[in-house]
């Protein structure tokens, strides 16, 4: 039976990764296309292959992040918590895309982990050990910090590149930063692949290691191929209601703003996935960085009302993943008997 449960994991997993792409395929595209830098064609198969080349190198931080992350515990217990945290991520995803609000898939898994491990302890199973750690680590300091240094770096760096680009005709600086912004669309990408490949690749081992697979001393070669596959199939796939909040929706931008919130966003990933072994929510980076890029103008034009909903959804995602997990897990609890 464990094995038919870690099948099911593997099929979550699969729907967590692809909608993770599907979604999160804005945080790279919408300003490109938005400044008309690349086509939305273009810019979203510049995407996909910095996605798999992201996910796929990630491969090799994801069997230190799942040692580093939760223990969960072993044989069907532990698998029905994975399936319940990765159905309450999924769904909860689905919903806000629907409604074209960013938000972030690793908040919502780790809130969907919590809630199922809270879950099987009242119904008289194993706890799930570093929860608490990792809702302080990997959402709570995230949630306030990202976001807060995103914007503050890429509303400093407007000044820099304004003040370089101060003689020079406004029609070159566009044309000079579109091209700039097709480079920090990859990179965003690269940096997206990079932190969100290991949280699905992380998730596979955690249901190896309950279902009582060896693992080994790296990451299998399927699990890396599996997670780069299916977010690069839902970056392809593209999730437009997104896009057009983050590009069109939230501010007014312009090619060189567009550029600099890219490229904070992209050195705030990369140095959080390489340097700091730091789980970043790129939804929470991008947009961010969006709005702090867009709010260092003269005609700033923000959707304050947008931007409080998308706050909003932020803190309340961990809590409804974990309200939803907890009440699969009560539901799933009396098939790890089995």
């Amino acid at each position: 039976m464990s094995i038919l449960f870690f099948a099911v994991v593997v099929v979550f997993a699969g729907a967590f990764a692809f909608l993770n792409g599907f979604r999160d395929a804005s945080s790279s595209v919408a300003l490109a296309v938005r400044t008309r830098a690349l086509t939305p064609t273009v810019a979203v198969l510049l995407a996909g292959l910095f996605n798999f080349i992201g996910a796929g190198l990630s491969a090799a931080l994801a069997l230190e992040v799942s040692r580093t992350w939760v223990v969960l515990p072993s044989g069907g217990n532990g698998l029905t918590i994975l399936m319940a945290g990765l159905l309450s991520a999924v769904v909860w995803g689905i919903y806000t895309w629907w409604r074209g609000i960013p938000s972030s898939s690793t908040h919502a898994l780790v809130g969907g982990l919590a809630g199922a491990g809270v879950a099987s302890v009242a119904v008289g199973g194993n706890a799930v050990l570093g929860a608490d750690r990792s809702l302080l680590f990997q959402v709570v300091l995230p949630l306030l910090l990202s976001p807060v240094i995103a914007f503050a770096a890429a509303y400093l760096l407007v000044w820099p590149a304004t003040w370089a680009a101060r003689y020079t005709p406004p029609s070159v600086v566009n044309s000079r930063s579109r091209r700039a912004q097709s480079i920090a669309a990859g990179a965003v990408a690269f940096g997206h692949g990079l932190q969100d490949g290991q949280r699905t690749s992380a998730v596979l081992i955690l249901g190896m290691l309950a279902a009582g697979l060896p693992v080994g001393d790296s990451t299998p070669v399927w699990v890396a191929l599996l997670t780069a596959a299916a977010l690069t199939a839902g970056t392809l796939a593209g999730g437009w209601r997104i896009s057009y909040t983050i590009g069109y929706r939230m501010i007014r931008m312009d090619p060189l703003r567009g550029f600099v919130a890219q490229l904070s966003s992209s050195a705030i990933l990369l140095v959080g996935a390489i340097g700091l072994y730091w789980p970043v929510s790129t939804t929470h980076t991008v947009t961010a960085a969006v709005l702090g890029a867009g709010a260092n103008q003269g005609y700033a034009g923000t959707n304050r009302r947008l931007v409080l909903r998308i706050l909003a959804f932020w803190a309340l995602t961990p809590l409804v993943t974990a309200a939803a997990a907890f009440v699969l897990e009560l539901a799933l609890s009396p098939l790890a008997g089995l």
